[in-house]
């Protein structure tokens, strides 16, 4: 499990930390609402605990943040605010738990664990075809071990391909899929993403190009270039 912890207090939060992590659980600490927002753009979480009063972005801004990304990432209020109001608005913001200070370490641990167990259930799975792994949970993708970088566009269509298990899937159908209501079907945004996605996961190239159909995901062969 990996747990973003977003505490102001210094001492605190590298306590909440070492004891997480002598639990085996890996945490990240921030002390602003701006450096949470960060870390939660680069990173993907099991768990995020937050203080509600942080300066910059309050912890209740960072929870509307993560809802409003569709992350799925629970959220764990950890907070001195221990009235029924302030748990109601807690809750009403889209926090998964609630635990007020002071705590014992052993408590935060176990809701951990019950929020990861819950979230872990409603996870969609890995897939790996061709040396690709891609978890759609975690925003990942592997090539034989190695992590490839992408864009959410890039990470969007290469989704859809592998869910397709080597089948090909038509450029008005990763139009459909992979872009908002508002995309140009006339645009050359797919063929331009997916020669970005070839070029970010390397050669041997992996994607095919069906000509006058579509794209396919299919094993790689030494020397083969799409179009």
């Amino acid at each position: 499990m990996r747990v973003l912890v977003v505490e102001d207090e210094p001492f605190l939060a590298e306590a909440i930390r070492d004891g997480l992590r002598l639990e085996a659980i890996a945490a990240d600490t921030a002390g602003d609402g701006d450096s949470a927002l960060e870390l939660l753009a680069l990173n993907r979480y099991d768990v995020a605990v937050l203080d509600r009063d942080i300066p910059g972005p309050s912890g209740d801004e960072v929870a509307a943040s993560i809802v409003a990304s569709g992350s799925g990432t629970p959220i764990l209020m950890l907070t001195a605010a221990d009235r029924l109001d302030d748990k109601a608005t807690g809750f009403g913001l889209g926090a998964d738990d609630y635990l007020t200070k002071p705590f014992a370490m052993q408590e935060l641990v176990l809701r951990l664990r019950a929020l990861d167990r819950r979230s872990t259930h409603a996870r969609p799975p890995v897939r790996e075809i061709a040396g690709l792994r891609v978890d759609p949970f975690r925003r990942e993708v592997y090539r034989d071990g190695r992590y490839v970088a992408l864009t959410r566009k890039q990470f969007a269509v290469l989704e859809v391909l592998v869910a397709a298990e080597g089948g090909v899937v038509s450029a008005e159908a990763l139009l459909e899929r992979a872009w908002d209501e508002n995309a140009d079907p006339f645009t050359n945004a797919v063929r331009i993403t997916v020669s970005a996605l070839r070029k970010r996961l390397g050669e041997p190239w992996v994607i095919a190009t069906v000509p006058g159909v579509g794209y396919r995901i299919e094993e790689p062969v030494a020397g083969r270039r799409g179009g």
